[in-house]
This record gives C-alpha cells, structure tokens and sequence, in this order.
C-alpha cells in the first residue's frame, strides 16, 4: 500500500486469529512480518542457539532447566550462565525488535514489542481477543483435540504469556491500557476485524 514507516504491535489470545490478522495487516502496509522470525534474529545478534530462544519464547521459569542440558562449545559453564540469564535473553530479543523497527515498515506479535517500543511515536498497539467458545473451536481444528483439551490449552498458554508480559513490562497483559485498540475478532470475523484495524491505522497516521 505505501512505504509509510509505520510499526503495528499486535498482541492476542490464544486461538483469537490474532497471528492471521497481523500477517494481514503487514500485508495491506507493506510491512515485514515478525513472529518467530525474531527468534532467529534475536539468536544471530546473540550468538547463541536459537533452540534457546525457542524454549523460553514469552514464558518466564523455564531459563533454570536450559543448563542441565549439553551447552557445546561453552568452555565455562559459570560465565556461560551469567551471560545467558532470562534477562539477557529478553534484551538480546528486544534488541533485535529495535534494530527491525528502525529498518523500516513492520508487524510485530508478541514479544513485549508495545514494550520495547514505548517511545516511538510511529507505533500502533492493537490486542486482538475473542470468545471462549471461538478460541476453543480454533484451537481444536488447529491442535487435533477435544473441546477440554482445547480449553486447557488455551487456560495454560495464556497463564504463561501473561506471567511473561507483565513480568517485563510492569503492565496487565490484555488490559485495554496497555494498548491503542483492543477488538473482539469473533464478533465480525477475521477479514473484517483487520479491515477495521486497517482503517484505524489509516486514519491515525492520516494516510
């Protein structure tokens, strides 16, 4: 659509079609793309596995069992620690949302990004939420599992995005003043649900 540098930080729940909507909107502003893309390349800039990243992507409590696994070429498993701790991992991924917003137009999902990126002001933050009875029925033709399966699912996914967002932000993750526009993608559907983002954005950034 345009070259804009506009960047769209789109958090959701679990099975809301929150990935499908941002994927859309980096599409309609010609915009990079970044879900777990950033986890390759935040481990580039880190120089560390991305396996690594894989298994702490937005959930806090899992850095301690990473060392009883085989670290390779790590020489001091004491200096290899004090380098990789959480917190390092969370900065070595919030550099590489900072180096990917200064390249240009971008959807981020996730990560802390509306986070990282609190003080530009070409930055949009959008929550993307829908129905349980919506989120379940996603989740079971997505996961192959029955309607309590699904739920469980969701209910321990969510509890740990949560406890990862509001660990690094300090805010409520899916509490409407963490964000610009919070919106129901039950209610008018996907397709439609980015259409409306879309036009926010438009109207925001007066294109």
């Amino acid at each position: 659509m345009n070259n804009k540098h506009i960047i769209i930080c789109v958090g959701r729940q679990l099975g809301s079609g929150g990935h499908d909507i941002a994927r859309m909107l980096a599409l309609d502003f010609n915009a990079k793309y970044y879900d777990k893309e950033l986890l390759n390349l935040a481990a580039k800039e880190s120089g560390f596995s991305e396996k690594f990243f894989e298994q702490n992507d937005e959930q806090r409590g899992i850095f301690r069992s990473l060392f009883h696994m085989h670290a390779p070429h790590v020489g001091d498993n004491n200096l290899y620690a004090n380098k990789f701790s959480q917190e390092n991992l969370f900065k070595f991924q919030s550099d590489a949302i900072l180096k990917a917003a200064n390249e240009g137009p971008c959807v981020f999902v996730g990560r802390c990004a509306d986070y990282v990126l609190r003080r530009r002001n070409d930055v949009v933050n959008v929550f993307i939420t829908a129905s349980m009875d919506f989120r379940v029925d996603q989740i079971m033709a997505k996961q192959h599992i029955d309607r309590p399966m699904a739920r469980r699912f969701i209910e321990q996914g969510e509890a740990k995005r949560a406890a990862y967002y509001n660990y690094y932000t300090g805010k409520k993750w899916g509490h409407s003043e963490s964000y610009d526009l919070c919106i129901d993608s039950s209610i008018l559907g996907l397709q439609a649900t980015e259409q409306l983002l879309a036009d926010y954005i438009r109207k925001r950034f007066k294109l």
